[in-house]
């Protein structure tokens, strides 16, 4: 039996192979020739160079259209073979009738550097290609160019130019002096935006911050200033040209249509304003520092021709295979391939090459650095932060003997900056990067490192790291198993790195020792027993009837709320289904708490809304994390507001309520940017269906008219057209969208009403947080007691707040300035000036 049961298997098996290669698919001809060309160089492409070129020759049949599409997607897809491209198209020009033509596609920026490569290569003309450049530095020019686009014409304009500088120069008619004077002159003009997007920062007027990062457009500068100081000889050893080593182009060299560069594309979606305009809702675009973490010998300085080629090629990889972190990653440890021989030092393995004088970088710590740099770009990343998280594990994976170190040293280097003014999102970021990246490596981590940082003050910046990233590795695992891996030291009590228990619920009346337990347990019951919201409702009158004879000094109400809704949250706290199970069941239960209908004493809406998130806050003290998910849960439900969020934040959502001067750290700023983002978004998608609304009536009103056209032709008499009434969907959409726009412009400005009050008050001076931007006492930061780093943190979450929100307070400046900018003290106050040109800079009033 058995014998014939694998026989008949066997016979599946088979029957299933024919018919799995009957579905079989071959690509075309065409298809194999244009992935030939997109797989260009997966060996060496100077070996492939001639093969490809013959393959093409041979099935030129196939059409040029083809041919020119999979040049267009290798130049566009992977810009690091752009130079054997153009060496590719070289070969192709020699072939007789071949009549291939330049790519052209959707990125222009990438195009650029091809016709670089092309105009050293000889088939396309010096000048057209140098008319190119100018047509980018053209936008520099612009009335109210955004920073954004400028930018990226400035980089097109440049990198062009680093590479067909040689033969450009040549050119009798083309002034390169002319083009980098234009690049050097708008770099000047954004010299205040740069002071809020430093990874390292001085709060003190008049001073420089450490150099640890370099701003792409300033080393895209330096670079173009040493090439063109000597006449671009160091283009050859920056930009690998192996279209050099073929014999010379005799033909008519191509010249370059003339471009005009598209207008910004300007968002339809819009908001009002103070001036009750509307302005278009776009995303502010900043500098780009991009932090440096190791010496020049280690990995290239990007201020100079060579660097600058390595970062760029790099920051392109990363960029394009954003859909694709592991075959970024083998690309990445592959990048050496597509440099100039004797750019990096070999790899274990690998056929060892001359070192070149200058060079012999190391190429793992040149990509972690890279890639580091693009996580901590500020005001934030260009991509999620998972994705350059995922990056780096990935590529330890593939090399860990190599990449391990590299990773370990940029987390010493990134630490030992945390004191030396680090920025606190990118110390918050780094915190988040750190706790994952151990998580993927068994938590592996040589903590004795840090031992002697102990004896700091608990709130210096180095203190703080070490706590929020044990807290986030508690989150990924467990409260025992991080305990296990910190040395003896770290896990004792007055260390404060570890807490006291797991992260967990505290329900406050869950010890019958406690006051009101019996009252909760009672309403714990009913929830359970899930009872009707009504009936839980009534039940709380009576329990506040009852606590009310007993005391009558007692705030019953609070009480009443915070017996609810802990209990709520309590029988939600086993998974996060449940937690949801729980809210939406009881939602008119939440909304009568929050209304205050409960109370007979006429306690206000604003201190039912605030008990709740106090109530939150008690219950989930010990898994803080927690409070940020419930918040927003409770913003979605509308039971309370993204304004009610900021304001018990600055309130009472401080380390330590109690704090005559209140501060914010990162767990009350991811407090308050989730409000923020909550307001802001709730805006976007009003907007957004007014917006789709409007166009349907238009399309409406316009398929009216033509179709009654004729009959308004006939009958010359006929009545004009009468206004009508927008349709009832359309003012519904109206209203709500006027309501939050109301609330969005409430949260901002509370936020800044906040800050004004913990940071530069007249009425609620703060004297520690007046005494950190002055240069004697950072000077002097090494005795800063806990008082001064943490309102060094809210300093810090205060230029956060203005650059990541700039492009809604520009908007609304002129009224948010006016009513908090009131508590200010005098102008000669150094927290005072210090506020308001972070502000101004951040709503370009302050060129």
């Amino acid at each position: 039996m058995s014998h014939h049961g694998g026989h008949r298997r066997k016979n599946y098996r088979d029957d299933y192979d024919y018919h799995d290669r009957r579905r079989e698919t071959y690509d075309s001809p065409e298809e194999k020739l244009k992935n030939a060309i997109i797989k260009l160089g997966e060996v060496d492409p100077i070996q492939e160079l001639p093969r490809l070129t013959e393959q093409i020759q041979e099935q030129i049949s196939v059409g040029v259209p083809v041919i020119s599409e999979g040049i267009r997607i290798g130049v566009t897809e992977q810009p690091f073979k752009i130079p054997h491209y153009a060496a590719l198209l070289r070969l192709l020009h020699d072939m007789p009738g071949a009549g291939v033509e330049e790519a052209t596609g959707p990125s222009l920026g990438k195009q650029v550097h091809f016709f670089a490569h092309l105009a050293v290569a000889g088939i396309v003309s010096a000048q057209s290609m140098y008319e190119l450049l100018r047509s980018f530095v053209a936008v520099l020019d612009e009335f109210g160019v955004s920073l954004g686009r400028a930018k990226k014409a400035a980089l097109c304009a440049a990198e062009g130019l680093m590479i067909a500088g040689p033969v450009i120069k040549e050119n009798q008619s083309a002034n390169v002096i002319e083009l980098i004077t234009s690049l050097q002159a708008y770099i000047d003009s954004i010299t205040e935006t740069k002071g809020l997007v430093q990874t390292t920062v001085k709060l003190f007027a008049n001073s420089e911050p450490i150099e640890t990062a370099d701003e792409i457009l300033d080393s895209a500068l330096s670079t173009l200033q040493i090439m063109n100081a000597s006449d671009f000889a160091q283009t050859a050893e920056s930009f690998p040209q192996p279209y050099l080593d073929l014999p010379a182009y005799t033909a008519t060299a191509f010249d370059l249509p003339s471009v005009l560069v598209p207008p910004e594309i300007i968002e339809l979606d819009s908001f009002s304003t103070d001036s009750g305009e509307d302005a278009p809702a776009k995303k502010e675009e900043w500098p780009d520092y991009y932090v440096r973490l190791f010496d020049s010998d280690v990995t290239p300085d990007p201020t100079t021709p060579v660097g600058y080629a390595i970062r760029t090629g790099i920051l392109d990889l990363i960029d394009v295979f954003e859909v694709n972190r592991k075959e970024c990653a083998r690309l990445l440890l592959e990048f050496p391939k597509w440099t100039p021989p004797g750019t990096f030092k070999s790899r274990p393995g690998a056929p060892a090459q001359e070192p070149v004088a200058g060079k012999d970088w190391q190429l793992e710590s040149t990509i972690i650095e890279t890639v580091l740099g693009t996580l901590f770009l500020l005001p934030e990343p260009q991509h999620k932060s998972v994705y350059y998280i995922a990056l780096i594990t990935e590529l330890c994976k593939l090399s860990p003997s190599t990449v391990g170190p590299a990773v370990g040293k940029s987390i010493r280097k990134l630490y030992s900056l945390l004191a030396d003014g680090l920025d606190v999102d990118i110390a918050h970021r780094l915190a988040d990067w750190f706790s994952v990246h151990m998580s993927n490596f068994n938590f592996q981590w040589v903590w004795k490192e840090w031992i002697p940082d102990l004896v700091l003050s608990p709130k210096h910046p180095k203190r703080v790291f070490m706590h929020r990233s044990v807290d986030h590795e508690i989150r990924l695992a467990y409260h025992d198993r991080i305990l296990r891996t910190l040395p003896e030291p770290m896990q004792a009590p007055d260390a404060l790195l570890l807490p006291a228990e797991a992260p967990g619920p505290d329900f406050e009346y869950d010890d019958p020792a406690k006051p009101h337990h019996d009252a909760a347990q009672s309403v714990l019951n009913l929830l359970r027993g899930r009872a009707k919201a009504e009936d839980v409702m009534a039940h709380l009158e009576t329990v506040k009837n009852s606590l009310e004879t007993t005391d009558n000094d007692l705030n019953t109400d609070s009480v009443i709320r915070s017996i609810a809704v802990q209990s709520l949250l309590h029988i939600g706290s086993r998974s996060f289904s449940h937690f949801l199970n729980a809210i939406e069941r009881y939602l008119p239960l939440l909304r009568n708490l929050a209304t205050g209908s409960i109370s007979t004493t006429g306690v206000s809406n604003l201190e039912g809304r605030m008990d709740i998130l106090t109530a939150v806050s008690a219950f989930w003290k010990h898994g803080r994390h927690m409070i940020i998910i419930v918040f927003d849960k409770l913003m979605q439900y509308q039971i309370v507001d993204p304004t009610d969020v900021v304001a018990w934040t600055f309130n009472y959502g401080g380390d330590d309520p109690s704090a005559s001067h209140p501060h914010i750290s990162a767990l009350q700023w991811d407090i308050i940017k989730g409000a923020l983002d909550k307001a802001n978004g709730r805006v976007v998608i009003a907007r957004r269906k007014v917006t789709a609304l409007r166009k349907e009536e238009d399309d409406k009103a316009a398929l009216a008219k033509v179709s009654n056209g004729n009959a308004m032709e006939v009958d010359a008499d006929a009545k004009p057209d009468i206004p009508h009434e927008d349709p009832p969907a359309l003012t519904t959409a109206l209203k709500a969208f006027t309501i939050l726009t109301r609330e969005q412009k409430a949260a901002l400005s509370r936020t800044l009403d906040g800050f004004v009050d913990c940071l530069a008050s007249a009425t609620n001076p703060n004297p520690h947080a007046k005494a950190v931007v002055t240069e004697n006492a950072w000077h002097n930061r090494a005795n800063w007691s806990e008082s001064e780093w943490v309102n060094w943190e809210t300093w810090g979450w205060y230029r956060h707040f203005c650059r990541m929100y700039s492009p809604y307070l520009r908007n609304y400046s002129a009224t948010l300035g006016t009513i908090s900018f009131a508590k200010l003290g005098n102008s000669g106050d150094p927290a005072v000036d210090l506020f308001k040109r972070t502000w101004n800079v951040a709503t370009g009033q302050e060129a």
